[in-house]
């Protein structure tokens, strides 16, 4: 069953994630990446950041939770078990540092209905307490038939 093209500028409810210093620690120490911006609290007080902050795939953490209410979604009713990630992108505009705030938005931003194939493309737009966007990603999935 296809998925319905009226799905597209589908929205989910907005998603709060609070940043912090271990989970960029734990998340850089796991992508093996012992840049001591990520995991040095000494060091990133001397720098212009004034903190810790995270890898730009840290997006992928703040991220995840609105995914799964895609995913979840009775409405689009997607066959999860056909379902391949096929490729991500990302813009970034401000850095992530320890004890941000961010809020999650996100919405179908696409959808292309092939013979044997349903691709949709999921806009995710990060924004900072300060109201300042930090990153834009778009997630694009496949579903076979």
């Amino acid at each position: 069953m296809a998925i319905d093209r009226k799905f597209i500028g589908k929205s989910w409810p907005h998603v709060k994630y609070e940043v912090c210093r271990e989970k960029i620690r734990e998340y850089a120490l796991a992508i093996k990446d012992p840049d001591p911006h990520y995991i040095d609290e000494e060091f990133a007080k001397k720098t212009v950041y004034g903190d810790i902050i995270a890898p730009p795939t840290f997006a992928a953490v703040f991220g995840v939770k609105l995914m799964e209410m895609v995913f979840s979604d009775k409405e689009l009713n997607l066959n999860v078990a056909m379902l391949v990630h096929g490729e991500q992108d990302y813009e970034f505009y401000e850095v992530v540092k320890a004890g941000d705030r961010l809020t999650t938005h996100s919405r179908i931003v696409d959808i292309r209905i092939k013979e044997k194939l349903d691709i949709f493309s999921v806009e995710l737009l990060t924004e900072n307490q300060h109201g300042r966007n930090v990153c834009r990603g778009i997630y694009t999935f496949v579903v076979r038939k």
